[in-house]
């Protein structure tokens, strides 16, 4: 393989001549071959990473510190970046020791090595643009990375929100074509009292939908960033006006409301933002969890469970018993759900693990925050277009448990009493007669009453009482 010989504090390496990355990109590549997941997985990173450079090396030019020929050669391979150009150049593994120094380097590198093609100039001629001394100009890791990660994130939710929508109004339309279907509502698995099948598919809707909401609400503190602080927020080797302007320039280009931190000592150790917005994500995955778990009690027999909806067959269900079809779209949104929460823990001990100035474990917090989006829109994606689009309602069934179920018996508690209404309903359980026949039986109620009081449109909304008798 064709080489080229670069050099660092360390000493030489052999870098692919090829190679748009340099040597502290190789020796990153060497130490950390951790999850197998590189940079690459996550193009709003790369995305990220280089609008910082741009903004910086804007910044820097308006300063002085940055020559003219040099900004517009990095400006122009930022953009090139940003294109999607160079991304499998991205290579090292998104858990690194060393704060993300390495992610930082890695992008330093490529943007050096193309911004020197553009001077006219060969792979690792660092002499005349250089990935520290222009590239990182004004910046330290400390500083560009997690304002990068912020950013990022901010991207990533995007098409998180999208998801969620898509799959809160497919929720809410099975609302409403489920309208209709009254059934048996339950608590603790018993049977509670009446509803209706689309109420249950509305009130899933919901509680998704406020999610949207909060994930938009924890972007906004992701939106004040500490680039311009450098190593621990001091701001050293910086113009005085750096950091404004560098974060005006970057809120130009990446369309993000950002701001500097109002404290950049503070902001480069603190990781609150981080652990609240893995914080709305865990919230999301336990509620699009236990909506997984409703859908498979609600569709379970086809036989001998509930049997209250039909979810679409994805496939055979069984290498040994005939006919059989599982749940599995909802069970893998469940295991996606169980991830998300795991994640959300390594996050919150990553955090935690901070010391004095700086979180070294931040490679650790933005691989997870990024995971747990990807995976959550791909889950949120699956469950509207591979289960929920495909539900119908067994009405028959539905007909029969509500018919069968003492539940009922709820609705006619302000008009027989408390006590009536418990031995009504003990009795029936013992006898299997129905309420209403045991409640005209005892002359409690009239037919008419009974029409009345236990139709639909009395059990499933507030009522004004009748007189008693």
């Amino acid at each position: 393989m064709h080489t080229r010989t670069e050099h660092d504090l360390l000493g030489d390496m052999e870098i692919p001549k090829d190679a748009w990355f340099g040597i502290q990109t190789q020796r990153a590549l060497n130490n950390f071959a951790i999850t197998g997941v590189p940079i690459s997985h996550f193009p709003e990173l790369i995305k990220a990473l280089a609008l910082v450079k741009m903004a910086s090396a804007k910044a820097n030019e308006e300063l002085g510190d940055l020559t003219s020929e040099k900004a517009a050669a990095i400006i122009s391979a930022c953009q090139d970046v940003c294109d999607g150009h160079l991304h499998d150049q991205f290579v090292v593994d998104l858990i690194q020791g060393g704060a993300g120094t390495s992610t930082n380097m890695n992008a330093n590198e490529v943007i050096a090595n193309l911004a020197l093609e553009k001077l006219g100039h060969s792979k690792g001629e660092y002499k005349y643009l250089h990935p520290n001394d222009d590239v990182n100009r004004s910046q330290s890791t400390n500083d560009a990375y997690p304002t990068a990660a912020c950013l990022a994130i901010q991207f990533a939710a995007e098409p998180l929100v999208e998801r969620i929508s898509s799959l809160v109004s497919c929720l809410s339309l099975k609302g409403t074509e489920f309208n209709d279907v009254v059934k048996m509502g339950r608590t603790q698995l018993q049977d509670a009292v009446p509803m209706t099948l689309g109420q249950e598919f509305e009130a899933f809707s919901v509680n998704l939908g406020e999610d949207i909401d909060r994930l938009r609400e924890a972007c906004v503190l992701l939106s004040e960033v500490n680039l311009g602080g450098t190593a621990i927020g001091t701001g050293i080797n910086t113009h005085p006006e750096y950091g404004s302007l560098a974060v005006r320039y970057l809120a130009e280009f990446s369309g993000k409301p950002l701001k500097p931190a109002i404290n950049l000592v503070e902001a480069t150790s603190d990781m609150g933002a981080f652990v609240l917005f893995s914080g709305v994500l865990r919230r999301f995955a336990i509620k699009l969890s236990k909506i997984s778990n409703d859908l498979r009690l609600l569709s379970s027999g086809p036989r001998t469970g509930f049997g209250e909806i039909n979810l679409p067959p994805m496939q055979p269900g069984s290498s040994i018993m005939p006919g059989k079809v599982n749940p599995v779209i909802p069970e893998a949104v469940n295991q996606t759900a169980f991830q998300v929460i795991a994640n959300d823990l390594a996050v919150t001990l990553a955090a935690e693990a901070g010391q004095l100035q700086l979180n070294a474990m931040e490679p650790l917090i933005i691989y997870n925050l990024l995971n747990s989006m990807r995976m959550l829109c791909a889950a949120c994606s699956m469950l509207e277009n591979r289960c929920i689009k495909g539900i119908t309602a067994n009405r028959e069934r539905c007909a029969e448990l509500l018919n069968i179920s003492i539940g009922s018996i709820t609705a006619l508690v302000p008009h027989i009493g408390y006590a009536n209404a418990s031995r009504i309903a003990q009795m029936a359980l013992n006898s299997g007669s129905t309420v209403r026949q045991l409640v005209l039986a005892e002359g409690l109620l009239t037919e008419d009453e009974l029409e009345r009081l236990l139709s639909p449109q009395s059990m499933l909304a507030p009522q004004v009482r009748m007189p008693k008798r």
